[in-house]
């Protein structure tokens, strides 16, 4: 057998179908395309992406890459190192005392305290949230956690 002697299988090549050739072809005048419509027309039918009249996906989508929640709380982070070195024993850290410090902008902001340092101050704290490393840290040093429920 040589290249020349290769042919395709019977019945697995057609010719393709020739519309709008004449009455006598089967598909001349309305080329198989029917009589009136939005489909029997040039550059007719549906655009990419409709969806049959329903808003399409690529409108119901925010137009830049990621996922903002809506219902997301920001705390701000505060580590026990933080407090270590700007307050002192006995003192009571709150919203109002970290403004004064200068650690946060607003006295009114969600804070979170978190355990990265270490801690040998007693300290009241009475903040939004603490983790649970910074809350063992605090009542190892002889400290106590406040938190609102």
């Amino acid at each position: 057998m040589e290249l020349k002697d290769l042919r395709p299988a019977e019945g697995s090549r057609k010719n393709r179908k020739r519309v709008g050739r004449g009455p006598a072809s089967g598909t001349g005048k309305t080329a198989g395309r029917g009589m009136n419509g939005q489909k029997s027309r040039a550059g007719g039918g549906k655009g990419a992406g409709f969806e049959g009249g329903q808003t399409p996906l690529a409108r119901r989508l925010p137009k830049l890459p990621g996922f903002r929640n809506i219902n997301r709380v920001e705390y701000l982070p505060v580590n026990v190192s933080r407090l270590e070195a700007k307050f002192e024993a006995g003192d009571v850290v709150d919203g109002e005392s970290l403004k004064a410090k200068g650690i946060i902008k607003h006295a009114d902001a969600l804070v979170k305290v978190l355990g990265d340092g270490e801690l040998t101050k007693a300290l009241t704290v009475k903040v939004d949230k603490v983790s649970a490393s910074a809350k063992a840290k605090i009542e190892a040093a002889g400290g106590k956690v406040e938190e609102p429920c």
